[in-house]
């Protein structure tokens, strides 16, 4: 199954793939000559092997299957494909598992010793793995990992509205895709600073991840985060209970309807007793999900709270150094609030009037019979839409001032005589608060 979606998209993504045999042949030969002689067959198979991957939707890879499975043409396989992967190697766009940083079984002072370690090999060139031993191991490919972190962080935070989420370790590896997915993500995350990972041993061992879902790094752990990571585990565990009576629920009532149907009335009441039961253990199921719920968001809340506290803080120590007047920053509040209020004015002035293209004729000639009962002596012809407008018929008798002034007249005055106000207003006031400023000054 995965050969045919692979060579699907081979022969989309490479329109000779089958067509011209000499071009197939050249680039199946091995490597020779300088890199300036192989460079464009290298990145050509480096790029094709991104693409199938990231249409495969595959973080990690075999070279067994790249080779074996991929890009098997007839029988035969690219001699050039260890040089690639050996290539890709040394460039960093493939990570052995192995080398990955696992934040599950170190400490944060072992991260950073690992990191130290693994800046000194950089510096000191550390010897690359023999061909073999590299072709046998599960390679990360570079560039997806970071796209497949990305997307996670997005996914998050789309669910939720906070600067940080804490989710279970379950859920984390079914949004990558599979526990080594996962793993391979939570280490790039870990390095970039975005997430930490969180275990317990409370009434069973809990694993999760604290994810932070603004340009900020993560915040270091504390014990609200593990009683968190307590009460996520208990809404999933919950929301899992509730899943299984409403199959045993479906279950009994479909049994029910079944006896009924042939006449067994027994093993009917049995069965609708059995739905009673289910549906009682529904309903307490469904009020502690809900209480563990609303705990998770007065503590969602709170942490809102908590960062708008801090932000206001700040603020009044911007003042104080600053030494601004309160009355000053009343005043600029004031100001800013009339122009939301003016700016919010004029869009629903805007909103009102009518578009020209919701304007049918047969309103146009309405509206021009108005007009011609509101000007007193003035003679108006309507104009027949099917008339030409150069056509001697299609004259107007009336004075170009008195129409002017009667469409001045047509729903146009009250948006004018708002703007007015609203403008007045705004000058009206800025007068007094300015006179109140220099009474104040006196």
């Amino acid at each position: 199954m995965e050969r045919e979606r692979v060579r699907e998209f081979i022969k989309k993504e490479v329109s000779d793939w089958d067509d011209d045999e000499a071009v197939a042949t050249a680039r199946f030969k091995a490597f020779s000559g300088q890199r300036s002689d192989w460079e464009p067959k290298y990145q050509f198979w480096k790029n094709l092997i991104l693409n199938v991957a990231r249409h495969l939707r595959l973080v990690i890879v075999q070279p067994h299957d790249i080779r074996n499975i991929w890009f098997n043409r007839g029988g035969l396989t690219p001699l050039c494909l260890d040089e690639v992967l050996l290539e890709m190697y040394r460039e960093g766009e493939l990570v052995r598992m192995g080398d990955l940083e696992d934040p599950t079984t170190s400490g944060t002072l072992s991260l950073l010793l690992r990191k130290v370690r693994k800046n000194l090999a950089l510096i000191r060139a550390s010897p690359i793995p023999s061909l073999p031993s590299l072709l046998q191991d599960h390679l990360v490919l570079n560039t997806l990992l970071k796209e497949r972190a990305v997307e996670v962080v997005k996914q998050l935070c789309e669910s939720h509205w906070t600067c940080s989420c804490i989710v279970t370790m379950k859920k984390f590896q079914d949004i990558c895709g599979g526990p080594n997915e996962a793993s391979a993500v939570l280490s790039h995350l870990s390095e970039t600073g975005k997430a930490r990972y969180l275990s317990i041993h409370k009434k069973g061992f809990l694993e999760g991840i604290k994810f932070s879902l603004s340009p900020a790094p993560v915040s270091i752990t504390s014990n609200l985060d593990y009683d968190v990571l307590h009460l996520v585990t208990t809404t999933e565990r919950l929301q899992q209970q509730l899943d299984v009576i409403d199959r045993r629920c479906e279950m009994s009532r479909k049994s029910a309807i079944a006896s009924l149907s042939s006449g067994n009335k027994k093993v009917a009441l049995r069965h609708v007793r059995e739905l009673k039961l289910a549906t009682q253990s529904r309903e307490k199921c469904t009020s502690l999900l809900n209480r563990v719920e609303e705990v998770l968001n007065v503590i969602a809340n709170a942490e809102s709270t908590k960062k708008v506290s801090e932000a206001i803080q700040i603020g009044a120590q911007a003042i104080k150094e600053n030494r601004v007047n309160l009355d000053e920053v009343e005043f600029c509040l004031l100001e800013l609030e009339e122009s939301i209020e003016s700016q919010k004015q004029v869009d629903k002035a805007l909103e009102s009037i009518p578009s020209s293209n919701d304007i049918e004729d047969e309103d146009i000639e309405e509206e021009f019979k108005k007009l011609e009962l509101e000007v007193g002596g003035g003679k108006l012809q309507v104009l027949n839409p099917k008339t030409r407008v150069d056509s001697p018929t299609a004259q107007v008798e009336v004075s170009v001032e008195s129409l002017s002034d009667a469409l001045s007249n047509v729903k146009l005055t009250d948006n004018t005589t708002r703007e007015s106000a609203i403008g007045n207003r705004m000058v009206s006031m800025r007068e007094n608060k300015s006179k109140d400023l220099e009474f104040e000054a006196a």
